[in-house]
């Protein structure tokens, strides 16, 4: 596949159904792009975040025929060897995150790593570009608002990202930080 060579448009089509995930990827852009967000019901493979987030950004490019941009995340149990990792979705629909800490009561170590990869594709017949970013924390038992996915569970220096301010969370989340390189990488790319 060829890699990217032609300018990012100024709007951009996100695939994501998650309104949550929507706003906080337009807040954290905060202007920089302009997204539209389109809900494509998109097959996934099994294999590494990266692998998926590929696949993932590939099948929606061809799927609407054009430029897109699709978001994959996980989170990693160290005493799982990273498991579940790009999984976690079918964790948390089976678990809620008022049990997902359960998964680890049998095992001392608690750390999680919290990994979220996005992924631009020009279009159809092009390489996607990956922009990663990672934050540890731990998996500890639900507190705060259960609203948006795991962060309920997930603790960064004693507070879960659901009991941190919005802005506060998104300076150190996995997701602020994948944003933040897709940002310096949009910045001499977006078409002028």
């Amino acid at each position: 596949m060829a890699p990217s060579t032609t300018p990012v448009p100024k709007h951009l089509n996100f695939i994501t159904g998650n309104k949550n995930k929507l706003a906080e990827v337009q807040a954290i852009l905060d202007g920089v792009i302009e997204l539209r967000s389109q809900n494509v019901d998109l097959v996934e493979i099994q294999g590494t975040v990266e692998q998926v987030t590929t696949d993932k950004c590939r099948r929606a490019a061809e799927a609407i025929n054009g430029p897109v941009l699709v978001e994959d995340t996980c989170l990693c149990f160290k005493a799982m060897n990273d498991l579940p990792g790009p999984y976690m979705q079918w964790f948390m629909l089976a678990l809620g995150p008022q049990n997902l800490h359960k998964m680890l009561d049998s095992f001392e170590d608690k750390s999680a790593q919290a990994v979220c990869t996005f992924a631009y594709c020009e279009g159809p017949g092009h390489e996607p570009v990956l922009f990663q970013g990672r934050t540890d924390g731990k998996l500890v038992a639900s507190r705060g608002p259960t609203v948006f996915g795991w962060d309920s569970c997930f603790e960064y220096e004693g507070q879960t990202y659901a009991e941190m301010e919005k802005s506060e969370k998104n300076k150190i989340s996995h997701r602020g930080k994948a944003l933040d390189k897709l940002k310096e990488w949009l910045a001499s790319h977006v078409e002028a």
